[in-house]
């Protein structure tokens, strides 16, 4: 079912994504070739507790952290561990959902640790363009397939990308998922009409290759949960907001930069 949020509902959901998004700045300062995966997941749970927060991650289906940390060619769902260490170029990328006094908030960026190679900065520059082509859609009155065409005509017919399908964005609040499935590719003028009030993130997942991926269990005998990586071992980016329907246009709710997203505030 899908609810249609309060101006009171969206307040709490911004005060949420504004402790995640400061938990992603942290992470700017922290992501550096040397640290362990398990060092994200350390520093985003201990900083969401400490400012009254719920990692909303822990316990869904099983899944035992605040974050998902996905390196290179890992699309999502992988689990931080202290076994993968990251080194200069990778590109890593950290997805969480908190709660703060109810209210669900839900983003993922991606990070440079050191300096990556031009084609993987290239990547992340069309991947986090192609987030906010989506975001511009989001519009009372369009459908959820201009949000989609948006993504995957910019990500694959104009730079040659694979768009993930497999994983979509998502409607949110009062749980991390709700309805409706926000995909990242469609047609245009298709699918669910956007109204006032609902909420949703978009979290398009770019890859080198091709779009399609695969199933991963976690090397671990203590732990059965499954992540993704690419079909063909190309590298993956991802970025996620969560943002509100409003008369006003699209409001990012887990803004990390009020200059660069002035105009969806």
């Amino acid at each position: 079912m899908i609810t249609l949020k309060s101006p009171r509902e969206i307040e709490g959901m911004r005060k949420s994504g504004a402790l995640l998004a400061a938990v992603h700045i942290g992470l700017r300062d922290l992501i550096k070739p040397g640290i362990s995966a398990m060092a994200i997941e350390n520093f985003t749970n201990d900083y969401i507790i400490s400012h009254g927060g719920i990692p909303s991650e822990k316990g869904f289906e099983g899944y035992k952290y605040a974050t998902c940390v996905a390196v290179n060619d890992e699309v999502a769902h992988a689990t931080p561990r202290q076994s993968v260490i990251l080194k200069n170029g990778d590109l890593v990328k950290v997805d969480m959902t908190i709660s703060l006094n109810g209210y669900q908030s839900d983003s993922c960026w991606s990070y440079a640790v050191g300096e990556v190679s031009p084609k993987i900065q290239k990547l992340m520059d069309v991947t986090k363009k192609a987030l906010y082509l989506g975001i511009d859609q989001a519009v009372i009155g369009n459908r959820l397939g201009d949000i989609g065409y948006a993504i995957q005509h910019y990500t694959e017919d104009e730079n040659g990308y694979g768009d993930v399908r497999e994983l979509v964005g998502h409607g949110i609040q009062p749980t991390m998922h709700e309805d409706p499935d926000v995909l990242p590719y469609g047609e245009p003028h298709k699918g669910l009409r956007l109204k006032e009030g609902m909420t949703i993130t978009i979290e398009p997942m770019i890859n080198e290759g091709t779009w399609q991926i695969v199933a991963k269990e976690v090397a671990d005998p203590n732990d059965s949960w499954e992540y993704y990586v690419t079909a063909d071992g190309g590298w993956s980016c991802q970025y996620e907001h969560t943002l509100a329907i409003t008369k006003n246009g699209p409001k990012i709710l887990t803004s990390q930069d009020p200059i660069g997203d002035a105009k969806y505030l």
